[in-house]
């Protein structure tokens, strides 16, 4: 699996994790696990953000993780969100996520403590050398309270405790940056849905998308058509995918795509305390771009047929 990493690229999904009756619903996180995989997407991100991953219990963590290596069978990575406040309860998720049949880490900066670089560079290497999982680096300032400097991922790379870097900074200048210094080993991905495009001709290797989660076949076409050097079809498809983009984010994240989920009959719409569920605002911006977006989704998965709850 290692050597599939080196390769990874396009669209990786962050994926949500569902409840019902406030609890973990593992038949509906396996089931859009295998969506996915079948549209097209690269990897299944589990227990980040996007999966309320700071909301869920050890064993709901234990059973997320399990629940998409199984249901991935092998076909992609499943890549595992470990960030915590603390580098020894970091330790102990990356240690679940292992032996629950992960196949690399999602490690941010731990949130709330606001380390120095070199306590970031400390905490990441303690992470890596205890489990002993590829880790991909995750730069989320705006969650975590601190930017990780492109001279600690240029010391983490070098040292090989990261394999990728999922920047959800928005900062376009990055990618160059980041290759002028370390080459194209480090593999680089945007978590910004609205500059997954102009991230890959920046030079990034694909997205860990939210909004995959809703259209998994239009996600992965749009990184296949920067591959397959359509301009016209990456275009239309960057074009198509933005109003979405924008409704997805009309609230924290993952309130508004788990309400598209539910409007897609998916997955139920329920988040955990202290997030609410979305605004009628918010459900009512949602179901105006989804039936047009959906229609193309068909059409981009050959098979799939979407029809929107009442």
């Amino acid at each position: 699996m290692t050597q599939t990493l080196s390769r990874l690229g396009g669209s990786l999904v962050a994926i949500v994790t569902p409840f019902r009756d406030t609890r973990l619903d593992v038949a509906a996180l396996a089931a859009l696990c295998r969506r996915q995989i079948d549209a097209g997407t690269g990897a299944l991100v589990v227990c980040g953000s996007t999966g309320e991953a700071s909301c869920l219990n050890t064993a709901e963590y234990r059973g997320a993780v399990r629940a998409a290596v199984e249901a991935a069978a092998g076909r992609v990575p499943v890549i595992a969100g470990c960030t915590a406040p603390a580098t020894t309860s970091a330790i102990l998720l990356a240690d679940e996520a292992r032996q629950a049949g992960a196949a690399a880490l999602l490690l941010a900066a731990p949130p709330y403590n606001k380390p120095t670089q070199d306590g970031v560079f400390a905490h990441v290497r303690a992470v890596s050398h205890a489990a002993c999982l590829p880790i991909m680096l995750y730069d989320i300032p705006g969650r975590v309270g601190i930017g990780i400097a492109d001279e600690t991922i240029a010391r983490l790379f070098d040292a090989e405790l990261i394999f990728a870097l999922k920047d959800a900074t928005a900062d376009l200048s990055r990618p160059p940056r980041l290759r002028a210094r370390c080459g194209d080993g480090l593999l680089q991905f945007t978590g910004e849905d609205a500059s997954a495009a102009a991230h890959r001709a920046m030079g990034g290797a694909g997205c860990v998308s939210v909004t995959a989660n809703v259209v998994p076949a239009l996600s992965a076409a749009l990184h296949a058509a920067w591959d397959q050097r359509d301009l016209a079809r990456f275009a239309a498809i960057r074009d198509l995918l933005d109003p979405l983009h924008r409704a997805l984010f009309a609230e924290s994240n993952p309130i508004p795509v788990k309400a598209a989920m539910e409007l897609l009959e998916l997955c139920s719409g329920a988040v955990r305390l202290p997030l609410t569920r979305a605004t009628q605002a918010t459900r009512e911006g949602l179901a105006r771009v989804l039936p047009a977006i959906m229609s193309a989704e068909q059409r981009a998965s050959g098979s799939v047929r979407y029809a929107l709850a009442s």
